[in-house]
C-alpha cells in the first residue's frame, strides 16, 4: 500500500526537526507498509528510520520484496547495524543483497559478519546470479533416516525459528549429505508418530542442479506444483533449496527482462525503479538497438528512391504507405509475441518449425483477406479509383501473409542458434516489414496499374 500523504509529512517533519518518536510512528505498521513508506523517502531518510527500529523489525522490513534500493540503504547504515540486519536475513536474500553492494562496501561489511555467516555468504556468492545456486537458501530442515515421525516433528519444532521454511523437509544420508528422500510437513502430521520416516518419504524427489538456470528452476516448480525444490551438486549432495516465493521473484525479473528486450532495450540496470535510473544510463541502454534499427530503416528510403518514378506517376500511392507498413508491422508483432510466449512455456519446440510456419501462414492469409476487403472499401471511400483500391487490398493480403510467416520463423531461428528470441524478434520484424512491405506494394502496383 502507498503511505498516506499525511503520514509522510509527519515523518519528514520529524526528520527535519528531531528524530524522537519516529519509531513509534511506524512501529505498529505492517512491515510491507513500512517498506512502501521507505520507498517514498530519500535513501538517507530511509536509513535513518531503520537505525531507530529494533533489529528484528528492521530485518522484517529488509526481507520485504517490495523494498527498493536495499543495497543503497544498507550502504548508508552504520556498519554494526548493517551487519545485524544481514545476519538476521534469510540466506538467499542476504546473498542477493551482498551481490548488489559496491566492491568497496562489500569489503568493508563482510569482515563485520559472524564467521559462519561470512563463510556462507562467500560460498553462495560463487554461484552465478541467475542460477539455482544463486537464488537458493541453505536454511532447510534436515532429517536423518533413522528418525521416526515423532522424532522428526520434535526436531522441526526445535529448529523452526532458524529456518526460512519448514514445510518441505529432506532426509539426508549421514556423513555424505546425499539426498535420500523428501517429505512435507503435511506428510508428517498425517502419519503415525511411531512410523519410520523412510516409509513416509518420497524416495525420488524432483531436484535441480546448482548451475541450472533460474528460469528452468521456476518452470520445474510450476510444472510439478512444488512448494520447494532441493538443489544438488554433481556428487548428489544437497546444498540448499529454492522456494516458491523465490520463483515469484524470478518470474518478475525474467518478465521485466523480456519486456525490455521486446522493446529493443538492453536489460540490466533498467530493471530498477523508473526514477532510480539516471538519464545517461537510460540513453546508453537504448541507443544501441536504435542505431542498428536506424541503419536498417535506411533501406526503406532506398526502396522509395528506387520506385520514385512510380510515385511520381501515381501520387496517391504514397497516401497508403503508412497504412500498409503499419498493418504489416502490427500483424508481425502479434505473431512474434505469440511464438515467444509459446517457446517460453515449452508449448512449441524448434522441431515444430514446419507446423508453426503452416499454421501462421494460413492465419496470415485469413487475416489478410479480411483486412484486404476492409481496405478495398476504405480506399474507395477516400476517392481512390478501382485499380488503386484493388492494389491496396492485394498488398494488404500479401503483407499480412508475409509478416506472419516471417514473424513465426524469427523467434524459432533465434532459439535454434542460442539467441534470446526477445532480443531480435519484435524490433527486427518491424524493420523488416517496413522495407519489404514497400517492395511488395510497388511491385503489385506496377502490375495492376501498368506502371
Amino acid at each position: 500500500m502507498t503511505a498516506p500523504k499525511e503520514l509522510l509529512e509527519r515523518i519528514q517533519l520529524r526528520l527535519e526537526d528531531s528524530f524522537t518518536g519516529i519509531g513509534e510512528v511506524v512501529g505498529d505498521m505492517p512491515a510491507a507498509d513500512v517498506a512502501d513508506l521507505l520507498n517514498q523517502l530519500t535513501i538517507v531518510e530511509a536509513a535513518t528510520i531503520l537505525t531507530m527500529l529494533p533489529v528484528a523489525r528492521a530485518v522484517q522490513v529488509f526481507d520485504q520484496p517490495t523494498l527498493s534500493r536495499r543495497a543503497a540503504i544498507l550502504e548508508n547504515l552504520p556498519a554494526a547495524r548493517a551487519a545485524q540486519i544481514l545476519e538476521g536475513m534469510a540466506a538467499d536474500e542476504r546473498t542477493d543483497l551482498v551481490q548488489h553492494l559496491g566492491e568497496r562496501d562489500r569489503r568493508k561489511l563482510l569482515p563485520t559478519l559472524k564467521t559462519e555467516v561470512r563463510a556462507e555468504v562467500e560460498r553462495l556468492c560463487q554461484y552465478p546470479d541467475h542460477s539455482a545456486g544463486g537464488i537458493m537458501t541453505t536454511e532447510f530442515v534436515r532429517l536423518e533416516p533413522s528418525m521416526k515421525v515423532g522424532d522428526a516433528l520434535k526436531h522441526i519444532r526445535a529448529v523452526a525459528r532458524d529456518k526460512e521454511s519448514i514445510y518441505a523437509c529432506y532426509v539426508m544420508e549421514p556423513g555424505t549429505g546425499r539426498l535420500l528422500g523428501s517429505l512435507s510437513l503435511r506428510d508428517l502430521v498425517m502419519a503415525e508418530m511411531d512410523r519410520p520416516i523412510v516409509e513416509v518419504m518420497r524416495r525420488k524427489p524432483i531436484t535441480v542442479e546448482a548451475l541450472d538456470d533460474q528460469e528452468s528452476v521456476a518452470n520445474k516448480i510450476a510444472k510439478y506444483n512444488l512448494l520447494a525444490v532441493p538443489v544438488i551438486e554433481k556428487d548428489g549432495s544437497v546444498v540448499g533449496f529454492v522456494t516458491v516465493d523465490d520463483v515469484i521473484d524470478v518470474l518478475i525479473e525474467e518478465g521485466t527482462e523480456d519486456i525490455l528486450r521486446l522493446a529493443g532495450v538492453e536489460p540490466g540496470a533498467l530493471d530498477k525503479p523508473y526514477f532510480d535510473n539516471p538519464v545517461w544510463l537510460v540513453v546508453r541502454k537504448r541507443i544501441g538497438w536504435l542505431l542498428l534499427l536506424f541503419v536498417a530503416e535506411t533501406f526503406t528510403g532506398t526502396v522509395l528512391r528506387h520506385f520514385e518514378n512510380e510515385l511520381a506517376a501515381v501520387v496517391a500511392l504514397s497516401f497508403f504507405i503508412p497504412l500498409l507498413i503499419g498493418t504489416g508491422g502490427n500483424a508481425g508483432s502479434q505473431t512474434v509475441t505469440t511464438i515467444i510466449r509459446s517457446l517460453a512455456l515449452k508449448e512449441i519446440k524448434v522441431k515444430d518449425a514446419g507446423r508453426v510456419l503452416a499454421r501462421e501462414a494460413s492465419t496470415g492469409v485469413t487475416i489478410g483477406l479480411l483486412l484486404g476487403a476492409f481496405a478495398f472499401g476504405r480506399a474507395l471511400l477516400w476517392g481512390a479509383h478501382m485499380p488503386l483500391a484493388a492494389t491496396v487490398a492485394i498488398t494488404i493480403l500479401a503483407i499480412c501473409s508475409w509478416s506472419t510467416t516471417v514473424g513465426s520463423l524469427i523467434p524459432i531461428l533465434a532459439e535454434r542458434f542460442g539467441v534470446d528470441p526477445t532480443v531480435l524478434s519484435a524490433p527486427l520484424i518491424t524493420t523488416l516489414v517496413d522495407a519489404t512491405g514497400l517492395v511488395i506494394y510497388f511491385s503489385i502496383a506496377k502490375v495492376v496499374l501498368g506502371l
